[in-house]
């Protein structure tokens, strides 16, 4: 788990990792699916059928592969949150989602090939790449996409307050 907030670098991975607690916070993850046969995956299509996982596309975030790299890395690591659940399933690569817990610390999540996570609407996360650089990640939807991200302070948006009560029924 980490702590503290300011002093947080990009992309350390001395910091300790915990699973265990993220599902309390509402994140769901599926480790192990076989990210070499993701286009064939009977596992990938039942969990994208059960979760009507409709639209999914690929995107690569490397220097070489994003355009405009610099400014998307800095937009994934500005602290955000989405009105609806953000999937993603590693296919190649590695890097990590930040969460907030009820205390308001951060969690890091290690994420690598074969991991998928859903981040509930109206958490506060963000992203950043480990010391490779690198990750091809499937992002899926509910639906059409929407990419809109919404920076801290957001408290205001019903998502935000559906995702608080969420907490605070659990604790």
């Amino acid at each position: 788990m980490l702590s503290g907030g300011a002093g947080l670098a990009a992309g350390l991975a001395a910091h300790a990792q915990w699973r265990g607690r993220v599902v309390v916070l509402g994140a769901r993850c599926a480790c192990s699916l076989d990210a070499d046969k993701y286009e064939n995956d009977p596992e990938l299509e039942k969990i994208r059928k059960e979760r009507n996982y409709s639209w999914m596309d690929i995107i690569t975030i490397c220097k070489d592969k994003l355009p405009n790299y610099e400014e998307k890395i800095k937009m994934f690591y500005e602290e955000h949150l989405h009105l609806d659940d953000e999937i993603r399933y590693i296919l190649d690569g590695s890097g990590y989602f930040d969460v907030r817990d009820k205390e308001d610390k951060w969690v890091r999540i290690s994420m690598e090939k074969g991991d998928m996570i859903t981040l509930p609407a109206g958490i506060y996360h963000r992203f950043t790449l480990d010391e490779k650089n690198y990750v091809k990640a499937m992002r899926l939807f509910v639906g059409d996409p929407v990419w809109t991200p919404y920076n801290r302070p957001a408290d205001h948006l019903e998502a935000r307050g559906q995702y608080v009560q969420f907490l605070a029924q659990t604790a």
